[in-house]
């Protein structure tokens, strides 16, 4: 079950709770008890959304033996599908437990946010209309784990949403986003095979490889823009890692077997956390 968490994949979940603790101790609201029940209920999601994926993509027939990607628990034969279907059920309920702390601290209605997510996390790959089969997959990625996930981390500290916690999310929903374009980039040929008309099965590779960089550009925004509002130059920070960012774009490019997809996997997910780290410093500094 652990490989089927994907570790690797985790940061998505860590690096928006960071940036959106870090907006809470600029903004002098910072409170870790709603910052860690974030954390958590934002782990379980991503879990069980692997979890989802990996379950769904077997019964779909999008994970066959010739995939080139790491191996996944079901497809594998590591895990039995029953298992893991009654472990993304156990994982989805532990994160609607976790996620009921919050109301204390955003009122009931975050009840119907975390609802949602949890449905978002099934539906991705799951139902009678899974949006990761449909082209929708980034946009649920960029909204739930980017906007959603920095803008009420910030709003369960602070009673109220800002401007800021915005351009942070966008900059924190791009780089996480990207996990998923290397991952549907790699599988290109066997997702079209299994009809899960990704976005870089319906517009090339071209169009993923802009989308991509597109992406690690928009994580420039976010700095100019709070520095403009008044933040300390320490909001830079995240700068310094910057240069590698060529080296990703390079590397989706000319990226050609499985283990050089699964390295850029790896090293777009190690960005993400890089990014996320200097980020919040730089933030909580300013």
């Amino acid at each position: 079950m652990i490989l089927a968490a994907r570790p690797k994949t985790l940061p998505a979940a860590i690096v928006p709770v960071l940036l959106g603790a870090a907006l809470g101790i600029e903004a002098r609201v910072f409170d870790l008890a709603p910052v860690m029940f974030c954390l958590i209920f934002a782990l379980l999601i991503q879990i069980g959304t692997n979890y989802a994926n990996d379950y769904f993509d077997f019964v779909k027939g999008a994970d066959t033996p010739d995939r080139i990607g790491p191996l996944r628990a079901v497809a594998g034969g590591l895990v039995k599908p029953r298992q893991m279907f009654w472990a993304m059920t156990v994982v989805f309920a532990l994160a609607f437990a976790v996620g009921c702390g919050l109301i204390y601290y955003g009122g009931w209605w975050l009840l119907a946010v975390g609802i949602v997510s949890i449905i978002c996390g099934i539906a991705y790959t799951g139902g009678p209309y899974p949006l990761g089969y449909n082209g929708f997959g980034d946009i649920l990625v960029f909204i739930f784990f980017g906007i959603v996930a920095v803008m009420f981390t910030f709003f369960v500290q602070s009673g109220y949403f800002s401007l800021e916690s915005f351009w942070v999310s966008l900059s924190a929903g791009g780089l996480i986003t990207n996990i998923l374009v290397v991952n549907n980039y790699r599988d290109v040929e066997q997702d079209a095979r299994a009809d899960k008309k990704t976005l870089v099965v319906r517009f090339g590779r071209s169009f993923a490889l802009r989308h991509y960089q597109a992406n690690l550009l928009l994580a420039l925004v976010a700095p100019i823009i709070l520095w403009q509002s008044g933040m300390a130059v320490w909001v830079f920070l995240p700068l310094i890692i910057w240069p590698f960012s060529l080296r990703l774009s390079r590397g989706l490019r000319i990226a050609r077997s499985g283990s050089e997809f699964n390295k850029l996997l790896a090293q777009t997910a190690g960005f993400l956390l890089g990014y996320g780290v200097l980020f919040s410093v730089g933030i909580a500094l300013a």
